[in-house]
């Protein structure tokens, strides 16, 4: 179908960002929220429009413990209309759906899950280009209707997203690993942060901030979240407990013979089990070499880094900009590829340009 009739239900970040970008690609929707103010929001930043009758397909963006149902509602109201949606768990909500439905109406239900999003939530954090780039998941079975998949699929597609297919089995695993048990452990180190004094926090680094980060995720949606996955998560942290009483073990018998060497195995064991997170390019992360260029704290800095960098030829693979309280610079962190490293060097040296 070269132009289907889109409905997005819930004008949040997720279903505002969707709307922006559909949009952008020529097929605008219709978007609905239960709050007026969202929904006009939305409207009024290009998302879509006021909601239309007989969509062909229906995206359900609402907070997780209420999905099941809108997905139910759906499914009645629009008895020819595709329906998914992007909750973050996926068998939890087929299994309320099921209950709720005949086998004709499930068949039209395909869950979906885009791998995206912000610390930040509502329409005024919407951005067009959240899902670029980003695997979209789509969670097909044997029941589905011919026509549901080829839908959600090529709505990805437009939006420049990478859809993925999986079992709902296999997506609630992977999520948990990549993505409900680093906000876990993000949270609980932030939480120690309660504790520092000025003088310590102060003394903060990047390393903190990057760790730290999705520490500030709405803890509301996000205890929703892990209610839904709790069967998947509570093994990871189980595991994760033993080597955390392991590491406990060693550092307070440090002069034990065997001790440090645990501990040195804890820390290799994350050097490798960093290198297997996808690159760029479908490679390892430890393949970029890190380039830092101390800038200016003024308008215009990174610019003129960035637009010398483009002139010299060199492609940058990934970037990290650090600001430390109370100075009046910034390091940008530039991951670029090792035969590139040299040059870019030797070029922003000449240049007049300070790295660390």
């Amino acid at each position: 179908m070269s132009e289907p009739k889109v409905l997005i239900i819930g004008a949040g970040l997720l279903g505002t960002s969707l709307g922006l970008a559909l949009s952008r690609q020529g097929v605008v929707p219709g978007i609905e929220d239960l709050s007026k103010a969202n929904q006009r929001l939305a409207i009024e930043y290009g998302a879509g429009v006021r909601p239309f009758e007989e969509p062909d397909l229906v995206f359900v963006c609402v907070p997780p413990d209420i999905t099941a149902q809108a997905v139910v509602d759906q499914l009645k109201k629009y008895p020819r209309a595709i329906v998914t949606d992007v909750a973050s768990v996926k068998s939890f909500i087929l299994e309320e759906v099921a209950s709720q439905v005949d086998s004709a109406a499930l068949a039209r239900y395909v869950g979906s899950h885009p791998m995206a999003g912000r610390e930040k939530g509502g329409p005024g954090s919407a951005r067009a280009d959240l899902f670029f780039a980003r695997p979209w998941v789509i969670t097909p079975r044997v029941d589905n209707d011919s026509l549901a998949v080829s839908l959600i699929r090529d709505a990805a597609n437009r939006i420049g997203a990478l859809p993925i297919e999986l079992s709902v089995e296999k997506h609630d695993s992977a999520v948990a690993l990549v993505s409900h048990l680093p906000q876990l452990l993000s949270s609980l180190l932030a939480a120690r942060l309660l504790s520092g004094s000025e003088e310590q926090l102060n003394l903060a680094g990047q390393g903190l901030r990057d760790t730290a980060r999705i520490a500030s995720s709405d803890a509301d949606l996000w205890i929703q979240i892990i209610s839904q996955n709790a069967g998947q998560i509570l093994p990871l942290l189980v595991g994760l407990q033993s080597d955390l009483n392991q590491l406990v073990a060693s550092i307070s018998n440090l002069d034990e013979v065997g001790a440090l060497a645990k501990v040195h195995t804890i820390l290799d064991a994350g050097n490798r089990g960093v290198s297997k997170i996808p690159g760029k390019h479908g490679g390892k992360f430890l393949e970029y070499q890190l380039v830092t260029v101390v800038i200016d704290d003024s308008p215009g800095a990174l610019a003129g880094l960035l637009m010398f960098i483009g002139e010299i030829g060199v492609n940058i693979e990934d970037l990290k900009l650090e600001h430390s309280p109370g100075a009046a610079i910034g390091l940008v962190e530039l991951q670029v590829m090792p035969e590139s490293a040299g040059r870019l060097v030797e070029k922003l040296s000449e240049n007049g340009w300070r790295l660390v």
